[in-house]
């Protein structure tokens, strides 16, 4: 037997009757040869990873926008926190690890700059609005790979795709989207207490006497939470629990999300990205050639969507820089 089908083979022996195994994937949009040595799964998670995208999100601002410190969450850090948490509960109640890490991995590629401030212009601007999660599922399908798209599998598009208010179609997608709050509620707690907006003691008592009192503690507790309700209906079903991780939404909404010291820069950023928005909008010419096709196959619109969405943190400033800001006259003999 090859790799993969020992692969498979074990995935009927070991995963429980919820999960989704890896040979009964609806498939992709281009048809190909089976790999000999990974599942289908497999090999989309190695995509993911392996693409510019999935780069570049070292460069994209997660929470604080362009923080004084090595030690700050980036959206690349935050994916990697996701994918570990997702797929530990994935192989707490047997359900498909591969699959849970291929969504896990690629769920925020389509983030914009400078965070939630750049989807929020770009949704503004946008006549057809703006969401990072269709934007993740436009650069697997459309934009990497030089406008060939990496062809991943259904269930891994479709996890991309509902990571955020949707019910995916797999136990796995779900588990991602839970995964992914877990995440960056206690990532940017930490960050948060690091940057000196909030102290430990800030959070309520009731909170930390249930989920726990240090990054470690709530995120073991809120993971359990989510293994002790079973495969079957994935969620939180101890109901202090879930209160509780309610509440810490709340609080990180109240004192940091909405915090004047944390969004400080968001105005500068997002008149930035509007500038640019509007530059290439008018100047589609401008656009690099792989955004001009876009732009011939999904209108100008949306390829400018996709040049700006694309942009790292400091390749917007300095595209920004080249375009709206005076350089000092040079001269020549």
């Amino acid at each position: 037997m090859l790799p993969r089908e020992i692969t498979e083979k074990n995935e009927e022996l070991m995963l429980c009757e919820y999960a989704f195994f890896s040979k009964d994937t609806k498939g992709r949009e281009k048809s190909s040869e089976k790999c000999d040595l990974r599942t289908d799964f497999q090999r989309d998670r190695d995509r993911i990873i392996h693409c510019n995208s999935f780069r570049r999100l070292k460069h994209k601002t997660q929470v604080f926008l362009s923080p004084a410190g090595d030690h700050y969450r980036t959206r690349l850090t935050h994916t990697l926190e996701v994918a570990q948490i997702a797929r530990t509960i994935a192989r707490a109640l047997r359900l498909n690890e591969d699959l849970t890490e291929a969504i896990a991995l690629g769920h925020d590629l389509g983030h914009t700059p400078f965070g939630h401030a750049g989807e929020r212009i770009l949704n503004e601007l946008s006549p057809n609005g703006f969401h990072h999660y269709e934007q993740s599922l436009r650069v697997v399908d459309y934009i990497e790979k030089d406008g060939k798209g990496l062809d991943l599998t259904y269930e891994v598009r479709d996890g991309i795709l509902k990571h955020t208010n949707q019910i995916a179609q797999t136990r796995e997608g779900y588990i991602v989207r839970l995964a992914d709050v877990i995440a960056y509620i206690n990532h940017d707690i930490d960050d948060s207490i690091r940057g000196n907006i909030i102290t430990e003691d800030d959070i309520p008592k009731s909170i930390t006497d249930v989920l726990g009192h240090t990054k470690s503690e709530r995120i073991t507790t809120l993971v359990k939470g989510v293994i002790d309700g079973g495969a079957e209906n994935i969620g939180i079903k101890d109901e202090e629990v879930a209160k509780s991780y309610d509440s810490l939404h709340r609080f990180m909404f109240d004192s940091v999300y909405t915090n004047p010291k944390c969004k400080s820069e968001e105005s500068k950023a997002q008149s930035m990205i509007s500038e640019l928005y509007k530059h290439f909008s008018a100047h589609i010419e401008k656009l690099p050639a792989l955004y001009m096709n876009l732009a011939y196959q999904f209108g100008i619109d949306q390829a400018v969507c996709d040049y700006i969405a694309g942009m790292t943190d400091v390749y917007a400033t300095q595209v920004f820089e080249d375009i709206f800001v005076p350089k000092g006259w040079q001269y020549f003999n």
